[in-house]
This record gives structure tokens, sequence and C-alpha cells, in this order.
């Protein structure tokens, strides 16, 4: 039977994603928004609430997160804000920056927890530890809220930036695809984005980015933490 303490963990798991995965479409649709489509806008994706995102992906927000935490550890899944895609062919570039706000989004969220935790070592509630995990990149002094508090913000740091990684793969369908677009001349994008919306493209950007996704993830993972521990040696 799972304990108390494990159950707690896939149920923050969980609460983690949602707010994680919906402030990478809220700020996709904010900047869409910005951009002058209104498509996001007017399906309820320029908003923080998770409800609208959900009722948007269902399945991607709600089933495959819960049944991948039942058999992986943590949640998988997957959300989307929609646009216009005739203003996205007028306005390449600022489709470009649509898709890079949601992985931005992330990134501050990876700021912000890492923020916290330094400025709880700061005042004497977290140390670095011995040895670090997705789940456990902190410590608390003291047990009871503190250790609470640690584990959601590595919670927070680790899925945001399993988020940033994983998106900006420049393979389609994935946010990088359409963000590397910046780096082109103009005449180069049209060809490019014609060729990345080739159907069956997807399922194949998916797996590549799949299996190139943990050595990378790895190697960021551990620069990033000891970027926030600056002479801890993590390896």
């Amino acid at each position: 039977m799972a304990s108390v303490e494990s159950v707690a963990e896939l149920v923050g798991w969980y609460v983690i994603f949602v707010i994680s995965a919906t402030f990478h479409e809220a700020c996709h649709a904010w900047a869409a928004m910005r951009g002058g489509d209104l498509t996001a806008f007017h399906g309820g994706q320029v908003s923080l609430d998770p409800t609208p995102h959900m009722r948007r992906e269902p399945f991607g927000m709600i089933a495959l997160p819960i049944i991948s935490l039942f058999l992986m550890g943590w949640p998988l899944g997957f959300a989307s804000a929609p646009y216009d895609p005739a203003w996205a062919s007028r306005h390449p570039r600022r489709s470009a920056y649509m898709a890079l706000a949601g992985p931005a989004g992330n990134l501050f969220l990876v700021l912000t927890a890492a923020f916290v935790i330094r400025l709880g070592m700061l005042t004497g509630h977290f140390y670095a530890p011995e040895s670090v995990e997705v789940a456990r990149i902190g410590a608390a002094v003291s047990p009871g809220i503190g250790q609470g508090v640690i584990r959601i913000l590595s919670m927070l740091f680790s899925m945001n930036l399993i988020l940033v990684i994983l998106n900006m793969i420049p393979l389609p369908p994935l946010d990088g695809s359409e963000v590397i677009t910046l780096l082109m001349r103009p005449e180069q994008i049209d060809r490019y984005r014609r060729l990345i919306h080739t159907p069956g493209l997807g399922i194949v950007g998916l797996l590549l980015a799949w299996h190139l996704f943990d050595p990378v993830f790895d190697l960021v993972f551990v620069a990033a933490v000891n970027c926030l521990y600056p002479g801890a040696g993590y390896g």
C-alpha cells in the first residue's frame, strides 16, 4: 500500500504539472493576442485558470498525466492554445514569438523557484543537499513545513526546466521548430514552415525528441543545479 508521503508526492507532481502547463499555454495565448490573433483569447486560454485549458485538452491535461503518474512516477501530458494558421502565415515572426512565449514562461517559473530557494538559504531555512534529484534539489533545515515547501519548489524548478528543454528542441510539433525561424531570412521561412507542417512529420519529430531529451536534460539539469549552488560540484 502506498505511503502518505508517496501519495502526496504524486499529487504534488500533478498539481505542479497543471500549473506549469497552464502557464505555458497562457503565455502562448497572450503573445498571440498581442500579435493580433484573438483565437486563443476567444477560447479563454489567455488565463491562468486551468479550466479552459483542461476543457480544450482533457486527455493531455487530466487523463494522460494521471495515468503516467501511476506508471512512471511523474506526469507526462500536453496542452495547446489555438491560433489562426492564416495569421501565422501572414506574420511568421509574430508566430515565432508566440511559440517562444511558452518556454519563456516556463523559464520564468524556473527562475522564480530558484530565487525562492536562494532566499530560503539566505534566511537559514534551506541548504544545498549532498546529492540532488528532480524532486529534491534542496533540503530544509527543520522538519515540517519547510520540507514540504522545498519539495514543492524542487518540483516546480524541475518540471519547468523539463518543459523549457523539451519545447525548445527544434523539431515539429515542438515550439522550437517555430522559434528557429527567428534565425532565418524572410525568403526561407515560408518554405521551412510548409516543410515542418508536412503530415506525419510531427510524429517523427516527437519520436526523435524523445530520444534526444534524456541526455540533454541530464546535462542541463546538472548545470542548472550547479548554478543554483555555486561550488557544489554536482555531477
